[in-house]
């Protein structure tokens, strides 16, 4: 026992905590879908294997070293949300930290940019009569994937225009609206919806599609509950229920 931990370097305890962080990573990516179960059983035969060939057991170590071998393949088919999700998480940090040293002296607030007041004003009129709505409002990410599946506007923000769209009797006001750089761009857009299963029953379509653009993509999203008329707002899958004198600050926020 005395030789087994002399023998362990600085540089294995560095290794172990890396993959300890990767794998803790990757499960909270996963956590509440439907590959969290494919991913513990995963991990479970990796272990089993490590323990079978520590073993020396040559006929099952070898089955299953195979197995692991011809399944890296079968992983990314399977993982292909995750692992996307998992990239796009960190290339957005890289860049963030990229950018905030590259121009730390030549940064503009957001807030300044969007017209936060007409958003605002336009969720709690629309909150006060229960008509849903669906506002995606975009940072880094432009989403033209998106928007091309939408309706073009391409408008100036104003409270009107966006109480107008989401009008019932509206053609536009079934499904998601994009706005970019202080315009409206596109309305009627189809999101993705999020398969994660541990979201509460009383979110409806709108909340799950809302959490399902901001899986992948760089943006939050304001929700109005055409039931309950309640303002929500998403962002990293999660979602925060505002009262109406925390809707401008909370954008605010989002966008500083």
């Amino acid at each position: 026992m005395i030789d087994l931990f002399i023998q362990i370097r600085v540089v294995d305890i560095i290794d172990i905590g890396l993959v300890a962080a990767l794998l803790y990573g990757l499960y909270t990516l996963v956590k509440g879908t439907t590959a969290t179960s494919i991913f513990l059983g995963i991990v479970a035969i990796w272990l089993i294997w490590q323990v079978v060939k520590a073993l020396q057991m040559e006929l099952l170590s070898s089955i299953l070293g195979a197995f692991v071998s011809v399944g890296f393949i079968a992983l990314i088919i399977i993982f292909q949300p995750e692992i996307r999700r998992f990239l796009f998480t960190i290339g957005t940090q890289a860049r963030e930290n990229k950018l905030s040293r590259k121009f730390h002296l030549f940064r503009v607030n957001s807030s300044s940019i969007l017209d936060v007041e007409a958003v605002a004003r336009a969720c709690q009129n629309m909150s006060d009569i229960k008509q849903g709505a669906l506002i995606i409002i975009t940072k880094q990410n432009q989403l033209d994937d998106i928007a091309a599946t939408g309706v073009e506007i391409n408008a100036d923000i104003s409270n009107s225009l966006i109480e107008n769209i989401f009008f019932k009797n509206s053609p536009l006001h079934d499904g998601a609206m994009i706005i970019t750089s202080n315009r409206i761009r596109s309305a009627r857009c189809i999101l993705p919806v999020t398969k994660k299963t541990d979201i509460p029953g009383h979110y409806g379509l709108r909340h799950r599609a809302a959490i399902g653009i901001t899986e992948e993509n760089d943006c939050f999203v304001l929700v109005v509950s055409e039931e309950t008329g309640c303002i929500s707002l998403v962002k990293n899958t999660s979602i925060t229920t505002l009262k109406r004198d925390e809707i401008q600050k909370a954008i605010e926020k989002e966008l500083a």
